[in-house]
């Protein structure tokens, strides 16, 4: 694993010239194929996506096969393959782990694209080319194989198939995940997208790629999903029950994870490309019409949430005390929401703070709300309660621009939004532990 992972800004995706990184003795793709205990099926496999590679893809290519950790003749296969056919390496780890092969084989590779897919070969060989193109041509961060599409000619059992779908709506319901299909064993990423992600990537095994993918598509990255022929393998030895329970528990810590601010994923965020949302508009400061835009849905869900406490409260005790009791709460929750969803200030840093802040503002908006509560009653003695609702939006109306201002100028000011709040900008995560000096040396002798 990289150790001096850079925090600064991605640069813009280029598209990869043919025959620069061939020149300088890299390939442009890097193939990985993780593999445990699979002495019989690992030779036909490497053969025939060899010769599918050496036909059909117009780069230079690298075939590395993965050990995790085998103890059958797998290391042995995966070394004379090596010694046999051109553009093959074999790469052994002394602990199991699809991830973690992963994990290291890729932040060790030098290819500008770098992929992966199962050793039974269930995936289509022709959807490869279809899978990289959008990363070399520099259009997209990610690839993935999809099962789900529709499109797609699956060849599966009906358990394997409802299993499936049903971790699909588990990720679209728990962390809002976009993506159709987040197992399929058939993979892309960009190198310097690879050098930046992994190190936030906790898992080595099989939520390994669900983790990166749900990342990589909160920072803001593009994932590009390709259809595929998909055949099941009968003699697949993945333990589902086991596996399913580990994924359910990485669900939930990313999605705890997430809901703290607790992953800097700003340090993978644009600028990537010409983005239209980062363009500016001529007069207008930089950042005002998102935050305008932001701030108005936000404010419009508050005032809801605000008239709902109001009319709560009234039941029980006066105009006054209603008032001030869902100014409170709704001062709280609006500021949250306003931190994070408009503002984009992430973490945990200055948010004691930024909520005092916002009670200052808040109490500016209660002497506006109180003061014209009190204007009304002293005008027309003993007001509906439809018309007590007129005029507190009339006056939440006033104190919501004054509110913006404030927030903007004094609760998030642009040093509080260029650093995500007080927190110290964090240090690039240690990274795990990588092969040991042998296994250095037999990757450099396999190159």
């Amino acid at each position: 694993m990289r150790t001096d992972t850079p925090w600064s800004a991605l640069p813009a995706r280029d598209h990869l010239l043919a025959g620069v990184a061939d020149a300088a003795g890299a390939p442009v793709l890097d193939v990985v194929v993780p593999v445990y205990n699979e002495e019989k099926d690992l030779e036909p496999c490497v053969l025939r996506l060899h010769d599918h590679l050496a036909r059909t893809f117009p780069y230079a290519f690298r075939i590395t096969v993965a050990d995790n950790a085998s103890t059958d003749r797998t290391p042995e296969v995966a070394r004379r393959l090596a010694r046999t056919l051109p553009g093959v390496r074999s790469y052994r780890l002394e602990e199991k782990g699809r991830g973690r092969a992963l994990r290291t084989v890729w932040s060790h590779s030098e290819a500008p694209v770098l992929a992966y897919m199962d050793v039974d070969l269930s995936t289509d060989l022709n959807a490869l080319l279809p899978l990289v193109a959008p990363l070399i041509s520099g259009h997209s961060d990610l690839a993935i194989g999809s099962r789900l599409a529709r499109s797609s000619r699956v060849v599966r059992g009906t358990k394997r198939e409802f299993i499936s779908r049903a971790y699909n709506i588990i990720l679209r319901s728990s962390l809002a995940a976009r993506f159709s299909d987040a197992q399929c064993g058939f993979k892309a990423i960009r190198r310097e997208v690879a050098q930046r992600l992994l190190p936030m990537v906790e898992d080595t095994g099989w939520f390994f790629d669900t983790e990166l993918l749900v990342l990589a598509e909160r920072a803001g990255l593009r994932i590009h999903e390709v259809p595929v022929d998909w055949v099941d393998d009968p003699d697949s030895t993945v333990h589902i029950v086991r596996t399913a329970t580990e994924d359910l528990k990485g669900v939930w810590r990313v999605g705890r994870a997430l809901a703290v601010g607790a992953l800097p994923l700003d340090r993978l965020a644009r600028p990537f490309g010409d983005d239209p949302r980062d363009r500016g508009i001529g007069g207008v400061p930089r950042g005002l019409a998102r935050q305008l835009v932001g701030f108005c849905v936000v404010g419009a869900l508050s005032t809801l949430f605000y008239l709902a406490l109001y009319s709560l409260f009234r039941l029980g005790v006066g105009p006054q005390l209603a008032n001030g009791g869902a100014l409170l709460v709704s001062a709280v929750a609006n500021t949250s929401a306003n931190r994070r969803l408009t503002f984009g200030v992430r973490g945990r840093g200055g948010a004691v703070r930024h909520q005092a802040q916002g009670l200052v503002v808040f109490a500016i908006g209660l002497a506006l709300t109180s003061g014209s509560l009190a204007a009304l009653g002293a005008a027309s003695g003993s007001p509906s309660h439809s018309t007590e609702l007129a005029v507190l939006i009339a006056a939440n109306l006033a104190a919501t621009v004054l509110r913006f201002l404030l927030f903007r100028a004094w609760v998030f000011p642009d040093r509080d939004r260029d650093r995500g709040g007080d927190a110290p900008r964090p240090s690039a995560p240690r990274p795990s532990a990588g092969p040991d000096d042998a296994t250095h040396h037999e990757l450099r002798n396999a190159r």
